[in-house]
């Protein structure tokens, strides 16, 4: 638990609104990467090819893309700025490739609108999460435990291969990342003021670790979207 800080409230506003607005320009840079290269990606058939034709290529990719997130995780406040930052952006890039696949199996149209009501539905939770007075912080336990749960039903309906645990899987998954986009952007508030403490170089790594907690929140709320109301080619 972070310890306690205490500075008067109009500069604990400061602080908040300056740190929150770095993190999500990181967000935002990692979004637009991401969604670059997944189109640039999409329309390259011999790229389409050597990810998804080869297993081994697709696989590295998805274990490449759990090391960064897991190592950046652990080692972001031990690492450099331009480490943290560096790492930041290969995992938007690989990601990119890996999610390229959506262009392939649903329509640009349906993506687009599908990309438009997740912004939307994370802009209206993260500004619940920034301005409520209720302390969502402690959820993080019963979120935790829903998002094991959440991943556990998805590894077993993968060899189940069930339409009707898929669906109830995805209102799941947009519910708890509904919830998680309120949570962790009122966790942001509570790093901001610990950045406050510590100095630039704490915030800078913060704001990009933090970046990585919304913007997955983003991505896997719009995919649990897009299975739900995507419309297939």
């Amino acid at each position: 638990m972070p310890q306690q800080i205490t500075i008067p409230a109009e500069e604990a506003a400061a602080v908040q609104a300056q740190f929150i607005t770095r993190v999500f320009g990181w967000m935002a840079a990692g979004l637009g990467l991401t969604g670059g290269v997944a189109m640039l990606a999409s329309a390259s058939p011999t790229l389409m090819e050597m990810v998804f034709g080869n297993r081994l290529v697709f696989f590295g990719l998805i274990i490449a893309e759990f090391a960064v997130v897991g190592f950046l995780s652990a080692r972001a406040f031990e690492w450099s700025r331009t480490q943290v930052q560096a790492a930041f952006i290969g995992y938007a890039l690989l990601n990119g490739l890996t999610l390229s696949f959506i262009f392939l199996v649903y329509t640009f149209d349906s993506i687009a609108s599908t990309f438009f009501i997740s912004g939307a539905t994370f802009g209206i939770m993260s500004l619940y999460g920034y301005f409520t007075k209720q302390d969502l912080l402690g959820w993080g336990k019963l979120l935790s435990m829903a998002l094991i749960g959440l991943a556990i039903a998805m590894v077993v309906n993968f060899f189940l291969m069930s339409s009707g645990v898929s669906m109830i899987i995805s209102f799941v998954g947009v519910l708890l990342f509904v919830a998680l986009t309120a949570y962790d952007t009122q966790k942001m508030k509570q790093l901001a003021l610990v950045g406050y403490v510590q100095g630039e170089e704490f915030t800078d790594k913060a704001s990009v670790l933090g970046a990585l907690t919304l913007y997955l929140d983003f991505i896997n709320l719009f995919l649990f979207l897009l299975r739900l109301f995507g419309r297939r080619r």
